[in-house]
């Protein structure tokens, strides 16, 4: 696996490495060893799938709050997504900005966004079929979320979402919400 920082600290871009023959390739997408030798969370308690039948389908901004904050992976199995994370930590120095990867199911690249970081993408393709691992057990009390087209951000989406959640639509400003 190849890491690459992101303009947010902490937020990891991950290339997989692919060993290819006759068969096609083979790559890992996960050590433990190669994730804690870089100061990356490296265990998870949850694997979650999103499948999306629709393109433009808007999922995020989502996080946890401390005691159950979370770190995720997130990988596009099929299709593709417009992957974004936002920076929620105050005592950051990229506090409120944000950042985008394409992942898709050619690539399998990934994106690692921790804890402190909402999270969210926009589906660029029908049929996808996304991948979680997730750091923390899900828990519906500490489960929030920031609105994907605040202000307070100004993240750049490829297209406006045509399927979106009520409860997504539905967060507050966040200067309100801190």
């Amino acid at each position: 696996m190849l890491f690459y920082d992101t303009k947010i600290a902490g937020v990891v871009r991950i290339e997989l490495e692919r060993r290819e023959d006759e068969r096609g390739y083979f790559a890992r997408m996960g050590s433990r060893q190669e994730f804690a030798a870089r100061g990356l969370v490296a265990d998870y308690v949850e694997s979650s799938v999103s499948y999306n039948a629709k393109a433009q389908t808007l999922r995020g901004m989502h996080f946890q709050e401390a005691p159950r904050a979370e770190t995720k992976i997130i990988t596009c199995l099929r299709a593709a997504i417009y992957d974004v994370a936002v920076d929620l930590r105050p005592q950051s120095a990229t506090y409120c900005e944000w950042t985008a990867v394409e992942l898709s199911g050619d690539t399998l690249r990934m994106l690692y966004v921790p804890d402190g970081c909402a999270h969210g993408f926009l589906t660029l393709t029908p049929e996808s079929l996304v991948h979680y691992r997730i750091s923390e057990l899900y828990s519906p009390e500490h489960s929030r979320g920031v609105r994907w087209s605040d202000p307070a951000f100004g993240i750049e989406w490829p297209a406006a979402p045509v399927v979106l959640s009520e409860r997504d639509a539905k967060y507050p400003d966040f200067r309100r919400a801190r």
